[in-house]
């Protein structure tokens, strides 16, 4: 069985980025019997000058993009439909602050440098269903504790990394290497080292994406 390794680079406050995470899996699970995957995530900030405490997201969003409170709403409720449709259950009322994510990718580079990629992933997941799911605030302290706790990861740690500017460097070089990739938006899914495939894209693509890497590993 071929063995391809996925980079994922991705933002906690990204709602498409929840959609092609639960496209990938339905994919990884489409072809659990050809080949296996493993996941790193990297960090990317949507929003990087975020202050404490966030922003509401339809007066973020009218702002950014420049759109009318009901066009905000409507799209609210596609991208929902999508993740849904990839088995990614969003709160029905999705998001209703954009928060700083900072910390968030601090956690996540520690979970995968102390204790692997699976752990990181969960880690992941986790926080997407805390954002998404419940609409918690990834901004709060005790937040991503019981995210750390529930995925089962030393609390004494994460709180260590979370008081403290542990990591700060590390993920902010990660995101510099992002950029000059030419990386501008995500979710941007490198696959096998050699395929980017970007966007909330549905499951098919993904599966088409895998085996084609798998196709040219055969070749190689």
């Amino acid at each position: 069985m071929k063995h391809i390794h996925i980079d994922f680079i991705s933002d906690v406050a990204c709602p498409w980025c929840a959609v092609g995470l639960g496209s990938l899996e339905q994919a990884m699970l489409e072809l659990k019997d050809e080949l296996s995957v493993d996941i790193q995530f990297h960090p990317f900030e949507l929003n990087p000058q975020m202050a404490k405490g966030g922003e509401d997201t339809t007066e973020h969003l009218m702002k950014k993009y420049r759109l009318s409170p009901q066009e905000v709403s409507k799209n609210q409720k596609q991208i929902s439909e999508r993740a849904a449709s990839v088995g990614f259950a969003f709160n029905e009322n999705t998001r209703p602050r954009i928060f700083n994510t900072f910390t968030c990718h601090r956690l996540l580079h520690w979970a995968f440098v102390e204790h692997g990629a699976q752990s990181q992933y969960k880690l992941k997941r986790e926080l997407l269903s805390c954002y998404f799911t419940r609409n918690e605030n990834v901004d709060d302290v005790n937040i991503l504790l019981a995210a750390v706790d529930h995925v089962g990861l030393p609390i004494d740690q994460a709180r260590k990394v979370i008081e403290t500017d542990a990591y700060a460097t590390e993920v902010k070089e990660s995101i510099s290497h992002a950029q000059n990739m030419g990386i501008q938006a995500v979710p941007s899914v490198i696959i096998g080292e050699k395929l980017l495939v970007q966007g909330g894209q549905p499951p098919d693509i993904f599966v088409k994406a895998l085996r084609q890497i798998a196709q040219s590993m055969a070749v190689s």
